[in-house]
């Protein structure tokens, strides 16, 4: 069933649990793979400053006729670690058996980036337009689904691949875990329907996009995503990229970061695509990233969106985990967790807004 409904595909969103089958995704009689580990991404030489600078936050909000607290949304989340920068001064930083330190699992979030590197590829005419098909760049998927299959519609999650999120990647995700390879179950996948027609969330189109990078770039992802967008985006941290054991990174999540990086992600696209002056991501992809797609108004490409007429935008990732950005405001918030309790991702967005709107208040 295809839905727009944020709420169902927060729940589903890349859960990988390790009693899930691998069948029909590993091959049938396959010898052992080696277990994957995860790629590491260098940090900037030349951080963004985040300057602490504390100041009260008394957010309460209204959601489904209750009237609620940050507090308590952040104790019953299961919340382990939550930041809120205003412009590059943190005004709210807490952690529950965490640090500032910790690297988080980004879950789904990744796919965010994912986007990014894409938006640079093309700037950069290593992908000619996002109109082509994704298999002149993946021959290996002409006889799959996804032949003809433009970037575009995987980029705003309306492939035509005949998937179900909730039964599908938790499979593929185990089968990575296991050293086995994404490309070979990308070629095995079916058209189910006609692309660009509806919205279906598949975390395998971003997979089948960072390989696209990859291949169209020459460079391994990780190894894209360091030099392109971690490095001069200033990031502070060293960071790590899952991959399948066979050099092919996830896309669709598994970045491993502190929060403080992940905001400073959420600063960049604040920033339309700025940092430490210098142009990392280019200003038209985040505008055309963070729009409407036709098959969805709360989604862009590869960025879920606040709607309402409002201009805010997010990063998603299974369990609760979010980079989410107010222009309105000039706010960022992280919510990070270690919890797999599916979210509420509609009562998250209410949160995050009156947040951003008590950080302007009170400025």
């Amino acid at each position: 069933m295809r839905t727009t409904h944020l709420r169902r595909v927060a729940a589903v969103t890349t859960l990988a649990l390790a009693v899930v089958s691998t069948a029909g995704f590993a091959p049938a009689g396959a010898a052992a793979a080696k277990p994957a580990t995860p790629d590491v991404v260098s940090p900037s030489a030349n951080p963004v400053k985040l300057r602490s600078a504390p100041r009260p936050l008394s957010v309460t909000y209204t959601y489904e006729g209750e009237r609620r607290t940050l507090n308590d949304f952040l104790t019953r989340t299961k919340t382990n670690g939550f930041l809120v920068l205003d412009g590059q001064k943190i005004v709210a930083e807490r952690y529950v058996d965490a640090s500032r330190d910790t690297r988080f699992q980004s879950w789904s979030m990744a796919k965010s980036i994912t986007s990014a590197a894409v938006g640079i590829a093309l700037r950069d005419r290593d992908i000619r337009s996002i109109d082509d098909p994704v298999t002149k760049y993946l021959p290996e998927l002409r006889e799959s689904g996804y032949n003809g299959v433009s970037i575009r519609d995987l980029l705003r999650m309306s492939s035509g691949i005949e998937w179900d999120e909730r039964s599908d990647i938790p499979r593929v995700q185990v089968a990575a875990n296991k050293g086995h390879s994404v490309k070979k179950m990308a070629a095995k996948q079916v058209r189910g329907w006609t692309p660009g027609s509806a919205f279906e969330y598949t975390s395998m189109n971003s997979f089948v996009l960072a390989r696209l990078v990859s291949q169209a770039t020459g460079t391994p992802f990780h190894r894209y995503v360091e030099r392109k967008i971690w490095q001069p985006a200033g990031m502070a941290g060293t960071a790590q990229i899952a991959n399948d054991g066979n050099g092919d990174s996830l896309g669709y999540c598994c970045v491993y970061a502190t929060d403080r990086d992940f905001a400073r992600f959420g600063l960049l696209y604040l920033r339309k695509g700025k940092a430490n002056g210098r142009q990392v991501v280019p200003a038209s992809w985040i505008t055309a990233s963070t729009k409407p797609s036709s098959v969805n108004p709360r989604y862009g490409l590869h960025w879920w969106l606040g709607g309402e007429g409002g201009r805010d935008f997010m990063a998603a990732g299974f369990g609760g985990q979010y980079i989410y950005v107010s222009p309105e405001h000039g706010v960022v918030v992280v919510k990070s967790t270690t919890s797999t309790t599916p979210p509420d991702q509609e009562e998250a967005l209410t949160v995050f807004r009156a947040v951003a709107a008590e950080v302007a208040k009170t400025r």
